[in-house]
Order: C-alpha cells, then structure tokens, then sequence
C-alpha cells in the first residue's frame, strides 16, 4: 500500500514539473508568434510601400503617396501600437489579422456578449489557463484601444 502512494506522490510531482516546463515553452511560444506577427505588419507595410519592392520603371510616373495617419500605423516595433486606437469611421482591415478574426468572433456570439474562453473555442485554441490568458490580453487591449465593449462581468461584446 505504501508503495502505491509513494509512485503516486513521484507520479504527481513528476507531472507537475513537466506542466511546468511546457507551460514556461508555450509562454515563450506565445512570445514568439506575437513578435512574427509584428514583424508580418512590418513587412506588410514596407511591401505596400515600396509597391512589393519592384524597381520604379523611369518610364512611369510613381502614384502620389498619401502618409497614413498615425493612428492606423500597426507595426508593434519601434514604439508603435500593433492594435491601433480606435477613431470614428475606422474599419478592422487596419487590425492584425488575428485581431480582426478576434473582433469578428466577438462580434458573431449569439448569446450577447462573449467570454474569453468561447472566443478561444471558436477560434480553434486550447482553454488552458495560459491560451485563456493570452486571449485574455488580446480581448483586453482591444477593449482598451475602443475595438470593443468590456462588461463589468468580463466578457467582451462588440463597440
């Protein structure tokens, strides 16, 4: 009898360590796609500025080039927003597109304002404590910057 307890007890501490290590990889995974994510809307925008980076033909004149307000700049490097405020007249095609997939989620729940975790199950990710938290922060900020609506409940409805 004692020896099954003591299997269980190593078993337990065993498995809580690698809940550990993993919880700790998937952390620094998350970390991770948030900087490739970044660095897409970098690319993106430089693509889209240098018109997919072909040569300028001398033959052509170069269209006029209107700068973008500051407020839809998204590109989560050198000081600026990845999820921009929100101004009137704004449309989410100038949100990540995780983001946008994250409002239009909220956006579609039937049942009024969404939780945290049914916006991980709709969108296909895990509803462990640490999939939950990063959405958690994604919902926040979106909510911070006006994109949408946070109850005192804590779910999040569309703005």
């Amino acid at each position: 009898m004692v020896d099954v307890l003591t299997w269980t007890v190593e078993r337990r501490v065993l498995l809580a360590d690698r809940a550990e290590r993993l919880r700790k990889e998937l952390a620094e995974i998350d970390v991770e796609v948030a900087r490739l994510e970044a660095a897409e809307v970098v690319f993106g925008q430089y693509a889209e500025a240098t018109d997919g980076s072909r040569r300028d033909d001398p033959m052509v004149a170069p269209d006029p080039v209107e700068p973008d307000p500051p407020a839809t700049q998204a590109s989560g490097a050198g000081g600026m927003l990845l999820v921009p405020h929100r101004v009137e007249g704004m449309s989410e095609e100038v949100l990540p597109t995780g983001y946008q997939r994250i409002v239009q989620v909220v956006a579609g729940a039937s049942d009024g304002p969404a939780k945290t975790r049914e916006v991980c199950e709709e969108l296909g990710l895990g509803v462990l404590p640490a999939q939950t938290e990063a959405m958690r922060g994604k919902l926040g900020r979106l909510a911070d910057r006006g994109w949408l609506h946070r109850t005192p409940s804590g779910r999040y409805g569309p703005r």
